[in-house]
């Protein structure tokens, strides 16, 4: 492509430049696809410590397989190929057991340990560096058309078997144990157990502050709930101590009222006597 004499562009070439280009484009699109390929992996990798290769995670691990197909699916998904995006979403599902709508968007290094009973939704949005472990459900609870999945912020752990579900939000960082069913949000760095999920704090803080394997610390962990009975059960023990009190006082300070000598059966009238010297009986 050369200038004119006018100033214009003269296009005689632009056959060739188009082709080489379109050839540019496309080495540039396959060194981004190996290199997205080789972030997945090495994640993986550094999280599982089973991995030994990049060359049997990329041959054996389902999570990996369900993500490349995820990949595709999504492309179709963007383009309008709704038909072609969920075939190929659904032979994901047969190869690896993981279901995962094409609409779903999923950021950089996700990773899917053993994978089995994986599913999620059509609007569920997870961030980069997210793992997930078998079981794990984020589901919608509404039949409307928008958003009705759950967003997973960065950084987060969900462990096997937890469900999460509706338009909630999972903070950054943050950690759901295995088998909690999530309703609402979590905030950034809070660890989740429980159902319905319940925040609470490990007494060792250090230990979810790095990679926790299945989302639950394994230390002692303080149930909100069970703190919360010991609360009411010290209350009640208080109290009982001092209805006690009270009644011990009530009987010392009680006077003693006197007894008259009254012929009967025993001789002895011993009812006690008012202060006219009438029986209490008698009024």
């Amino acid at each position: 492509m050369a200038g004119t004499s006018d100033g214009t562009e003269d296009f005689s070439g632009a056959v060739g430049h188009t082709s080489q280009v379109k050839t540019a484009d496309y080495i540039t699109a396959s060194d981004r696809v190996f290199k997205h390929l080789r972030e997945q992996i090495d994640g993986m990798i550094a999280r599982d410590p089973a991995a030994r290769s990049r060359l049997e995670v990329a041959l054996l691990y389902p999570g990996f397989h369900a993500m490349a197909l995820h990949r595709l699916a999504h492309g179709a998904w963007r383009r309008g190929w709704y038909l072609t995006a969920r075939g190929i979403s659904q032979f994901g599902r047969f190869l690896t057991g993981i279901e995962i709508h094409p609409g779903a968007r999923i950021g950089e290094r996700f990773f899917i340990d053993h994978g089995m009973g994986v599913v999620i939704g059509e609007t569920a949005e997870i961030g980069d560096d997210v793992m997930l472990y078998h079981g794990v459900t984020l589901g919608g609870t509404s039949l409307a058309k928008g958003k009705r999945h759950p967003t997973i912020a960065s950084g987060v752990i969900v462990g096997a078997g937890a469900k999460i579900l509706g338009n909630i939000t999972v903070g950054e960082g943050a950690r759901v144990g295995s088998n909690a069913v999530v309703v609402s949000d979590v905030p950034a760095g809070a660890t989740v157990v429980g159902i319905p999920g319940r925040v609470v704090t490990p007494r060792n803080r250090s230990e979810t502050a790095g990679f926790l394997p299945y989302g639950t610390p394994c230390g002692e962990i303080p149930d909100p709930v069970a703190r919360a009975l010991q609360g009411l059960l010290d209350e009640v023990s208080g109290l009982r101590r001092r209805v006690e009190q009270l009644e011990s006082e009530r009987e010392n300070n009680e006077p003693v009222l006197p007894t008259v000598a009254l012929a009967g059966a025993n001789g002895v009238d011993t009812r006690p006597q008012n202060g006219d010297g009438t029986h209490r009986a008698d009024r």
